[in-house]
């Protein structure tokens, strides 16, 4: 098992070279100069110039991509001017919130988009299936800004029940926080949740038409039995597949979420950071999230190898 992780670590640094390059091609096709954005349209032409040259911007585009190359080798994520602070520190003191966010959305809409997807199944071609698919329907075709401003409109602005700003304060107890996590957590839980769902009831219908299931109850093993034991465990490789995808998924769109309920996360930051063309940090922020993905790919992978063994994790 041990080989086979250093086997895929060493199989993603093409692709964080890859993800690497783009980021730094694309902050350069930014419009504007990060120098006016940072120093204000005020600031005269010395200034700027002197600005430009210790961002390094007076360089040739080759010369850059080398220096910044250079510093990610020496752990050097380079320095946040908007934030005035090295981008790395910056980070790791953001991505708690952020995974605090992201992680209680993706378990809330795991476990009750499995529920749900399991009892759809089960009840296979009756109201409650035909009300689940068109309900799942929409919650995996709805765009998450739009849901998020409905939320607010209607929870805060209209009723005046839930707080839109900010993640809440411990001090005030842990009851601040939780209510402060309700909207943007149901924001960003809908599509995962939509889709855990759907994928739970397609992989679930498969599974208990299966033969050996029929097998399981003609040698009269109770139904909930064959379904916990046996018709879940099988079912759950599909699903475990599409949570992988969910995490890269719900981590997008925390940026924007973040962003309209003002949680101080890895979104609100990434948005600070491309108005005032913060070119260290946007591309820290891409490169730290692809090392987050391609990590959480990788459980992925080894947790569909253990649940299906007939899967060979050097084959992939």
């Amino acid at each position: 098992m041990g080989k086979i992780i250093i086997k895929r670590l060493l199989q993603t640094i093409p692709t964080l070279l890859v993800v690497v390059t783009l980021t730094f091609c694309l902050t350069r096709m930014l419009p504007g100069d990060p120098a006016v954005a940072i120093l204000g349209i005020e600031a005269n032409a010395e200034d700027i110039e002197a600005m430009r040259a210790e961002m390094n911007l007076d360089k040739s585009l080759p010369e850059q991509y080398a220096l910044y190359l250079g510093g990610l080798v020496h752990g050097d994520f380079g320095y946040s001017y908007s934030y005035r602070q090295d981008v790395l520190p910056l980070i790791t003191s953001r991505i708690p919130n952020t995974l605090t966010l992201t992680l209680t959305a993706l378990l809330f809409a795991f476990i009750i988009g499995t529920s749900v997807g399991i009892i759809a199944a089960l009840k296979q071609n009756t109201i409650f299936d035909y009300i689940v698919m068109v309900i799942t329907l929409v919650g995996v075709s709805m765009p998450i800004f739009w849901l998020a401003l409905m939320l607010v409109l209607q929870f805060s602005v209209k009723m005046n029940l839930l707080p839109v700003m900010g993640m809440g304060d411990l001090s005030k107890g842990f009851g601040d926080v939780v209510i402060h996590m309700i909207l943007p957590g149901f924001c960003l839980a809908t599509i995962p949740m939509a889709t855990f769902a759907r994928t739970m009831r397609s992989s679930m219908i498969d599974i208990m038409s299966s033969d050996y299931i029929r097998c399981l109850r003609a040698r009269g093993i109770k139904k909930l039995k064959v379904i916990l034991i046996h018709g879940l465990k099988n079912a759950l490789p599909p699903l475990i597949t599409v949570l992988g995808l969910q995490i890269a998924g719900t981590f997008t769109g925390a940026i924007i979420t973040e962003g309209i309920f003002s949680w101080p996360g890895m979104g609100t930051m990434i948005n600070t950071a491309i108005n005032n063309r913060d070119y260290s940090l946007i591309q820290g922020a891409v490169l730290f999230s692809a090392i987050m993905f391609v990590f959480c790919n990788m459980l992925v992978d080894i947790a569909y190898a253990i649940l299906n063994p007939k899967v060979k994790l050097e084959k992939g």
